[in-house]
């Protein structure tokens, strides 16, 4: 390529060729596929040309943008350029052959940051959704479900001051490990031994970073525990996390408190009775499948029963709202198999229901094995059923997201009863404030109105995070330096 817009084009070919190995050359294959792409800088137009050469065919593609309608910012001119390439690609793709795209020439994580960019700087709703599907085709039923989204980050983000955080909790211990995750998790099978010295080291940044946090008059108004699996932990193990973080933060403000109790193996009347104690306001029962077959096949050692058991004991608490995950495309399901696992979910009416649609990570055993996932009509049937019965049972979509090798280049969808909106997944999703994460694997993310976001990594893994928790503390520092302080 003749130009450093190297990553967006490498993002758009790993999108609409998906499967198939990328590399960058500076000669012409003699056999196999190929694409050309060029920058050309005229009077009037910056324009990106594609050409995909297969089998001595040429398929191209031809993308624009008016010079003088290029921003002077660095950050937009790059992010306009890197459209066009992408666009370009679409195209060239679309000419070679392959199905028109739900999300069209968009290759990128955040959607609806782009539709909310438009939204406000457009008349109406109507206006937008047009613009927004002129200029990156996608589709009209995707197109509205960007809008709503969008509309409750807007929301969001009117409400939050420039002070106003979030706090992750990491939680990197799961009971197995499920066949389609590559999450930084241990199993609790052969990492026992590590949560004792883990929790202790993850109160000592407990007690840095609140420090700080108080310092700078940062005000928390979600916190989430995630992981792994945070209920892995004893109840004993949660009391005594729930009380240092307790003491340590001033949570006055917060919002709501979500713990992350994906596994129905791990949720017992105890931990449930410890986390009502701390005003804990949302619990996660992730299912993925409600198929015994399918649960059987991802790696997890309960049935379909068992979710709905531990259901009912979280409902048997009244301070608990409740998310339920759905997994789109996992080994071994089938359309209407996942059709009955989404009206067996509804009937259990949790406020939240999040639809997620199979990432195929280079860590999990699905990646690394043979297995035969469902095709991408199949994973469409799934996701479109999936939109149509969530509309007609009074769910809205609040926020989406999308992720690197998707079954079909769909998304994630998080679907509410309205009034149940989670604040910390429209802001970490949308960028809205800051979050700042404890534990292992955790991503610190500062974000002000009027600063270049900045991130910071926690190690990967429970070892390297307990060996550097001295170091880890240290580097929290950087909140300070960007606060001002």
């Amino acid at each position: 390529m003749a130009h450093n817009y190297k990553y967006a084009a490498e993002q758009a070919l790993i999108t609409f060729f998906p499967g198939e190995k990328h590399e960058e050359i500076n000669y012409a294959p003699k056999s196999g596929k190929s694409c050309i792409i060029k920058l050309c800088n005229g009077n009037y137009f910056l324009s990106c040309s594609c050409i995909i050469i297969s089998d001595n065919k040429r398929f191209c593609g031809i993308a624009r943008l008016r010079l003088d309608s290029i921003s002077k910012s660095k950050v937009k001119k790059e992010s306009a350029i890197s459209g066009m390439i992408k666009k370009a690609v679409y195209k060239a793709a679309l000419s070679y052959g392959i199905n028109p795209p739900a999300w069209g020439s968009l290759t990128g994580v955040r959607p609806c940051k782009l539709m909310s960019e438009i939204l406000l700087s457009s008349k109406t709703e109507k206006a937008a959704k047009t613009k927004f599907i002129r200029k990156y085709s996608v589709s009209d039923k995707r197109a509205d479900l960007c809008l709503e989204a969008a509309e409750q980050s807007i929301a969001v983000s009117n409400s939050l001051g420039d002070r106003d955080i979030c706090l992750y909790v990491g939680i990197p211990f799961c009971p197995t490990r499920c066949n389609y995750c590559s999450f930084i998790s241990a199993s609790t099978e052969k990492s026992m031994k590590l949560i004792e010295p883990y929790l202790l080291a993850l109160y000592e940044e407990i007690a840095a970073v609140s420090k700080i946090v108080s310092k700078l008059g940062l005000r928390v108004t979600s916190v989430y525990f995630g992981g792994g699996t945070p209920t892995t932990l004893s109840a004993e193990e949660l009391y005594h996390l729930l009380t240092h973080l307790t003491k340590s933060f001033d949570l006055r403000n917060i919002s709501e408190f979500t713990v992350e109790a994906g596994r129905p193996d791990t949720i017992t009347l105890a931990k449930l009775q410890v986390l009502s104690n701390f005003n804990v306001s949302r619990i996660s029962v992730n299912p993925q499948s409600m198929n015994d077959r399918v649960l059987d096949a991802i790696g997890r050692k309960h049935t379909a029963r068992d979710i709905v058991s531990a259901l009912e004991m979280v409902r048997s608490f009244n301070n608990f709202s409740v998310n339920m995950d759905l997994i789109a495309g996992l080994y071994s399901d089938s359309v209407s198999g996942f059709q009955e696992s989404l009206n067996t979910v509804l009937d259990l009416r949790p406020e939240n229901i999040t639809v997620h649609t199979l990432s195929i990570k280079k860590g999990s055993f699905v990646k690394n094995s043979d297995v035969v996932l469902p095709n991408e009509t199949a994973v469409l049937e799934m996701t479109d059923y999936s939109i149509s019965r969530l509309y007609e049972s009074g769910y809205k979509p609040y926020y989406l997201y999308r992720q690197k090798y998707m079954s079909g280049g769909f998304e994630n969808i998080g679907w509410t009863i309205p009034g149940f909106e989670n604040l910390y997944n429209i802001a970490i999703m949308e960028e809205l404030c800051s979050i700042i994460s404890l534990g292992c694997g955790g991503s610190t993310k500062l974000i002000s109105k009027n600063k270049k976001m900045e991130r910071f990594f926690n190690p990967k893994y429970p070892t390297e995070y307990i060996e550097r928790i001295q170091k880890i503390c240290i580097d929290k520092e950087r909140i300070n330096e960007y606060y001002g302080l």
